[in-house]
């Protein structure tokens, strides 16, 4: 039996996403929640800025339901929120994402589901991105079973607040700032 020569999972990620509306913005005039933009650079293990990785999240809510068969309050999601977009890295390794803060659900701090492709990767990684300013962090248990050293990387930070308050995250794919990465389950 002939087998099919491995491949990677970019580096033409950038032709999913140029047909049609963009996918960075997940609202619609009727989205409830607060609004909130994501913004980031995704570097490699020299530091070096990626510049044709793609970045998708998932996510929830304002309430913390997903608007996904699979959440049994499926019925109550937010019929103006997609909940899950795309955003290309560009020029100097930049995202941004246009979104609402989730709801935290079932014990669990409010989080947003990160997978990342690039080229040279065999399989996308897995991350979360937490916010800084969440009371709930604190008990959250995913977030509290990672090494408490390396913890920071999952949390975006706050850089400006107001109308549309902006969180940075960066993804560090190696190295000494790797951002931790999660098994799918």
């Amino acid at each position: 039996m002939k087998q099919t020569a491995s491949q990677t999972v970019g580096p033409y990620l950038r032709i999913g996403l140029i047909y049609g509306e963009p996918q960075n913005d997940l609202l619609q005039a009727q989205t409830i929640g607060e609004r909130i933009k994501i913004v980031g650079v995704v570097y490699d293990g020299d530091g070096q800025p990626i510049t044709d990785a793609m970045v998708e999240i998932w996510q929830p809510d304002a309430n913390g339901i997903y608007n996904h068969p699979s959440d049994p309050l499926n019925e109550q999601a937010d019929p103006h929120f997609r909940g899950f977009g795309r955003s290309e890295t560009r020029n100097a390794g930049t995202y941004e994402f246009k979104t609402i803060k989730p709801g935290g659900r079932d014990g669990q701090a409010p989080y947003i589901n990160v997978n990342v492709f690039s080229r040279g990767m065999l399989v996308h990684t897995l991350t979360r991105i937490y916010f800084e300013d969440e009371p709930a962090n604190a008990d959250d248990p995913v977030l509290n079973g990672v090494d408490s050293s390396r913890r920071h990387t999952l949390i975006a930070v706050p850089e400006q607040a107001g109308n549309s308050p902006i969180y940075r995250f960066d993804i560090h794919i190696q190295g000494d700032q790797e951002t931790v990465f999660f098994s799918p389950e």
